[in-house]
């Protein structure tokens, strides 16, 4: 079960501006009681002489003080930046798992928590863009993919090159070598690709697995075309061969996009480990391309 922080988020703090609209109501209520009853300097009298049991008195001090936190909170997490944890490796090699990211909100659109309607429209994704979405089929959780179509394109996947509107996306070979896979204990090539979408350069992989009796990579005989509906995106993982993204559940929504990745800003295995800041930065940085 996945845990909506956003939709709590908004739930308690509705809860508290609540709480603390009786309190402004009972303290007006109480100061015009004490009017007519005439009694003197009544706006200065203390409002807690009122019959208010202490546990109550208690809760509402609480809810009170922590409330411009949370607003604060939800004002920057819904409307301005976010951090995500990545939990797997379908966006290596750019995104390891256990980066965290700052993800842009209001980068595609200002929209509403939890309903997700635009209120401001702002910009669109665009290819190349790390984008963070709720995924189609189950939109409790979020995914990060990279936009490869846009709506209108035509998307075609021949072996293992892409083409946009009939041309093919342009990239350029930075590292290949031999590993051994984990799962199966079988022999993996893996081709890490410089590979431009929009108007930048990020890093790709393809890792392609090996016949064990001649140890010559496997033919990679795909050949699919889809073509991008309106207010939807096509997206796919950099870990070509480990991501689960468009070409297996199709298109992300318009209304399902949450914001654009931006930068790292923190590396962290877990509690069994200290937190590393060596990848912090802009993502698809340009050092990076080898």
């Amino acid at each position: 079960m996945n845990f909506d922080i956003e939709l709590w988020l908004v739930r308690v703090t509705l809860v508290m501006l609540v709480i603390w609209a009786a309190d402004r109501i009972w303290r007006a209520v109480a100061a015009r009681r004490m009017v007519a009853a005439a009694v003197p300097d009544a706006e200065q009298a203390p409002v807690q002489k009122d019959p208010v049991p202490a546990p109550v008195a208690s809760v509402v001090e609480f809810s009170n003080g922590l409330l411009p936190v949370l607003l604060v909170v939800l004002v920057v997490r819904s409307f301005l930046f976010e951090p995500f944890t990545i939990p797997s490796g379908s966006m290596l090699p750019t995104l390891q798992v256990h980066d965290f990211v700052l993800v842009n909100k209001y980068a595609y659109g200002v929209r509403l928590p939890v309903w997700r309607t635009e209120m401001i429209p702002v910009g669109d994704p665009e290819r190349g863009d790390i984008m963070v979405f709720r995924y189609p089929e189950d939109p409790s959780e979020n995914y990060i993919k990279r936009v490869v179509g846009i709506p209108g394109d035509e998307v075609r996947l021949i072996n293992e090159s892409v083409y946009i509107n009939g041309e093919k996306v342009e990239s350029r070979l930075l590292d290949t070598r031999v590993l051994q896979d984990d799962r199966g204990g079988l022999l993996v090539e893996r081709r890490t690709y410089a590979e431009m979408l929009g108007d930048s350069e990020h890093l790709m992989q393809h890792e392609i697995r090996m016949d064990p009796l001649t140890n010559r990579r496997t033919v990679n005989r795909d050949n699919r075309q889809w073509t991008v509906p309106e207010d939807a995106y096509f997206v796919m993982g950099d870990n070509r061969e480990n991501s689960k993204d468009s070409r297996f559940w199709g298109f992300v929504p318009e209304q399902n996009i949450v914001g654009k990745a931006t930068a790292i800003w923190m590396h962290w295995e877990g509690f069994s480990s200290l937190p590393s800041f060596s990848r912090n930065g802009a993502i698809d940085k340009a050092e990076s391309m080898q």
